[in-house]
């Protein structure tokens, strides 16, 4: 399980649903860092570095309420977007009240986080459910939010998605793909832009191949 953790978030009932998954999955409170401030949560990440005993946990949220205190970085998308700069392997985990589908799936393809759980009723047993999975090098997104990010997702599909898509659909070969792409006059069209696309419609819709993915679009009526 993570050995050291650095948790961000500014409102204290948030922090004790933390404190509650975390005591829940046996982990120290000696192991894990509370902050409120992103500028505080970068300098304190920063430090770990530099004594070679960084941090393999990332939890934070999004927004921060501006108080008397100049921040530098003001949000949570500014603090992963600076930590990622110096470490693009670190396990990170958001924690927010975010409902907005096209945001939440910005955060998986851009930042690459590797977990969403969503504020609420149940977020201790997600957050529990979340570190587990990030823990085992796999992504975790709350099921609420799953359900709503398909719901969207399906009129927000590019034009190089559905096709591909509807390729695969078709029983069309992964690797020939690009071939029918180019004669459409559809980019970016290159194997391994292809791949990139798969992985990231894996990600948004939680499949674990191909097939698994392409039964989901239909389902969602996207194919």
């Amino acid at each position: 399980m993570f050995k050291k953790i650095l948790v961000v978030e500014d409102f204290e009932s948030a922090s004790i649903s933390v404190q509650k998954a975390l005591k829940d999955l046996k982990i120290s409170e000696e192991d894990a860092d509370f902050v409120y401030y992103c500028d505080a949560a970068f300098e304190l990440f920063k430090k770990s570095m530099a004594e070679n005993d960084p941090y393999d946990l990332l939890i934070t949220d999004l927004s921060f309420v501006p108080d008397y205190k100049i921040q530098n970085l003001k949000s949570g998308k500014q603090l992963i977007s600076e930590i990622r700069s110096i470490s693009p392997d670190l396990k990170i985990l958001v924690f927010s009240g975010e409902k907005r589908a096209q945001k939440i799936r910005f955060l998986f393809d851009d930042l690459k986080i590797n977990g969403f759980v969503s504020k609420g009723r149940m977020d201790v047993k997600d957050l529990k459910k979340a570190i587990n999975t990030i823990y085992k090098d796999q992504k975790y997104l709350s099921q609420e939010n799953l359900v709503h990010i398909r719901k969207n997702h399906a009129i927000e599909l590019t034009t190089v998605q559905y096709n591909l898509l509807k390729l695969l659909s078709e029983g069309v070969f992964q690797k020939d793909v690009p071939q029918y792409l180019k004669q459409k006059n559809i980019k970016p069209n290159s194997l391994s832009s292809i791949e990139k696309i798969i992985s990231q419609l894996k990600v948004t819709f939680q499949a674990k191949n191909n097939e698994q993915l392409i039964a989901i679009c239909k389902d969602l009526g996207v194919l």
